[in-house]
């Protein structure tokens, strides 16, 4: 991968402590025919959108893509109530995780907690849509989603729901994310599916 012209130590020792972390994930996914840690594969999915998505994503950007999910399966879901105040606070929980995880990696590679706190920002998705870093990063992460996760969505779920799914994907994207969106190689099916989920959008 290119890392977008990023090619300082500190940077690919970071890169190298998040796929270390996610690589022991117990939880596997097969790519290919390979069994793979699961986190592990989405978090260089995200890397490999992001280079698809922006022409010049910032340092920052970069690095919370890669970590975005860190250690995600140490905070199960099971473990907050059922319904949308539980995801929530599932959510929340997941996001604080995953910024104290980058934090200590980053401070022990030697960034400055001036780039630290803006990772961290960016992993807690504060300001979204106001902040162009916070919305390159959601839209990659949904573009993510859409592209190699929605499938596995629409064999869990009825057609109702995932028109639900979808549209509130739709909603976090900005203009180009969901311009992007439309381009992504898709099933019939499911080109469908997301043409009736965003007709009213």
């Amino acid at each position: 991968m290119s890392w977008k012209g990023v090619r300082t130590e500190r940077f690919i020792a970071a890169i190298g402590r998040f796929d270390e972390l996610n690589g022991r994930d117990p939880r596997q996914e097969s790519v290919d025919g390979v069994e793979q840690p699961k986190e592990l594969v989405y978090a260089h999915r995200m890397t490999y959108e992001l280079e698809a998505f922006s022409t010049d994503p910032s340092e920052v950007v970069q690095l919370a893509v890669r970590c975005q999910h860190i250690q995600r399966w140490l905070i199960a879901r099971s473990t907050f109530p059922e319904g949308r105040d539980g995801y929530r606070r599932w959510r929340t929980a997941l996001a604080g995780l995953h910024a104290e995880i980058a934090t200590e990696i980053l401070r022990d590679v030697g960034y400055d907690n001036t780039t630290i706190g803006r990772v961290q920002a960016l992993l807690r998705k504060e300001r979204l849509k106001s902040d162009p870093e916070v919305q390159c990063l959601e839209d990659v992460a949904c573009l993510v989603f859409l592209k190699y996760y929605l499938t596995g969505f629409a064999v869990q779920h009825d057609e109702e729901k995932l028109i639900g799914i979808i549209r509130k994907t739709w909603r976090k994207m900005s203009r180009a994310g969901q311009i992007a969106a439309l381009k992504l190689s898709l099933t019939p099916e499911l080109q469908t599916l997301v043409s009736r989920s965003i007709g009213s959008q």
